[in-house]
């Protein structure tokens, strides 16, 4: 058998709204919240008009969750938006 040289990439998974909810304490509207917020972002749009998220908004939603414990949303989006927000926000 002869190898070929030539490879193909395998998408990104993206997740729909409703897949998210499934797998975070999060609701619908929480997550509709947090993205017309600036919290997360979606990744793309469906051809029917729905937000697609790549896997690291479920990183972002636990870094949401843990600031939650101590901090508003408001002060969570201005973390969240600073230059050094990765390297200020522990990871699971």
């Amino acid at each position: 058998m002869q190898t070929s040289e030539k490879s193909f990439s395998v998408p990104a998974k993206l997740y729909r709204i409703g897949e998210i909810v499934q797998h975070t304490p999060f609701t619908r509207q929480t997550i509709h919240n947090y993205t017309t917020m600036g919290l997360i972002q979606e990744s793309n749009w469906t051809q029917g008009g729905h937000r697609l998220y790549d896997a690291s908004v479920f990183e972002r939603l636990w870094q949401i969750q843990e600031m939650r414990k101590t901090k508003s949303l408001t002060e969570i989006r201005e973390l969240l938006s600073s230059p050094n927000a990765a390297a200020a926000t522990p990871r699971p």
